[in-house]
């Protein structure tokens, strides 16, 4: 129950005079502007949700995502209700009913104001606007934000420049800028979620809508080569093909030794620490059950514990030795294929070892307890 840590990657974009471009505009221009770099994000992160979401896969985030204040796998935007109403009345060409009823025409109209706090109300969500940039918040404490934002750059540059391609020759700017935007807003708005992103039955509507949960490192990392990334990388002089083949298997082969390492340790501590610490206070019990029995005392209660005790050291060595069985048993020389055996098998048979483990901690004597408890970690400075 207790989660790691992450951080936010607060993103936005600025002219080279400093003119934030995710800033709702106060101005016919600015608003047809806002809206403009607002849909080049949206569609940009549909496009590439895969690109996202392995950019912060990492052994220890699988662990995180989806857990506490954590954002689920599965990548989507939050907008608030507030501007979701406003792309809604553009799509459909229907008035505004929000703050102020409008029909929203680009070049004509202002956004209505929308107080900011509207906008942030969701903390399970992996992408959220909070009034003039984004927050992306899938990433772990240990994830450097350079991978996030070249995935997030290349992306959106895609989406900017097929704008650009498509406006420039364009006879009537507006129409065609109005139409553009109306037709990104209709072609991803699947990839928008406002809800909570904890709750079940998102999952399953996120399927329904198409898209992609990458429930792991080992599921997310392949994607790296998809075609259209390859293609994406290479038209913005962003990586070669080889560059991105290289740091796949580089970051398949790193998943792959820190759950090596960790089944490892886990054994350790299993074998060198908790048993014996276990057997030193069953041999104590022992003691004090036949002082007791000696003195005309039954000793029922010792008795019990040590059953308990004694049951769940056999449970935990027999597990112990499966996590042992499972380590040698790891295939080796195709990374990906290694990665899944680590991430379904390993990781499996860790989760059978922490089983017994953590019910004997909290019946073991705090002085046999080899091992900072919770609590201690907790609550104690």
């Amino acid at each position: 129950g207790v989660n790691g840590s992450g951080k936010h990657n607060n993103w936005s974009m600025a002219t080279d005079t400093g003119v934030n471009l995710l800033s709702p505009g106060e101005t016919p221009y600015e608003t047809a502007q806002f809206l403009l770099f607002l849909c080049a994000v949206i569609k940009a992160v549909d496009d590439y949700q895969d690109l996202l979401r392995l950019s912060v896969a990492t052994a220890g985030n699988d662990h995180r995502l989806g857990a506490n204040e954590a954002p689920p796998a599965v990548v989507s935007i939050f907008l608030g209700d507030e501007l979701m109403g406003i792309l809604d009345a553009i799509e459909n060409d229907t008035p505004y009913c929000g703050t102020k009823k409008t029909t929203m025409k680009l070049g004509v109209d202002v956004l209505p104001r929308f107080p900011r706090d509207t906008t942030d109300r969701n903390r399970t969500s992996p992408f959220a606007f909070t009034g003039n940039k984004f927050e992306f918040r899938m990433l772990g404490s240990s994830n450097s934000i350079a991978c996030a934002n070249i995935m997030l750059n290349a992306a959106v540059a895609e989406s900017l420049k097929i704008y650009a391609d498509r406006l420039e020759g364009a006879e009537d700017f507006e129409t065609a800028l109005h139409d553009m935007i109306k037709k990104t807003i209709k072609d991803h708005k699947r990839i928008i979620f406002n809800g909570n992103g904890y709750d079940e039955s998102w999952v399953v509507e996120a399927e329904k809508r198409g898209l992609l949960n990458f429930k792991s490192a080992a599921d997310a990392f392949p994607h790296y080569v998809d075609q259209k990334n390859l293609d994406l990388f290479a038209k913005h002089n962003v990586y070669t093909a080889e560059e991105i083949h290289s740091r796949m298997e580089t970051q398949l082969e790193e998943y792959n030794k820190i759950l090596h390492i960790e089944a490892m340790t886990m054994s350790d501590m299993v074998r060198e620490e908790i048993t014996p610490a276990c057997i030193a206070f069953e041999s104590e019990l022992a003691g004090t059950i036949n002082s007791k029995k000696a003195a005309g005392v039954s000793g029922g209660m010792e008795a019990g514990l040590l059953g308990k005790v004694s049951e769940l050291t056999e449970e935990l060595y027999a597990k112990n030795t499966a996590l042992d069985e499972a380590i040698a048993a790891a295939p080796s020389g195709d990374n990906t294929e290694t990665a899944h055996y680590y991430h379904n098998t390993v990781i499996a048979a860790m989760d059978a070892v922490r089983a017994p483990a953590d019910k004997l901690e909290g019946l073991v004597g705090k002085k046999f307890w080899p091992f900072p408890t919770y609590s201690d970690i907790l609550f104690y400075v």
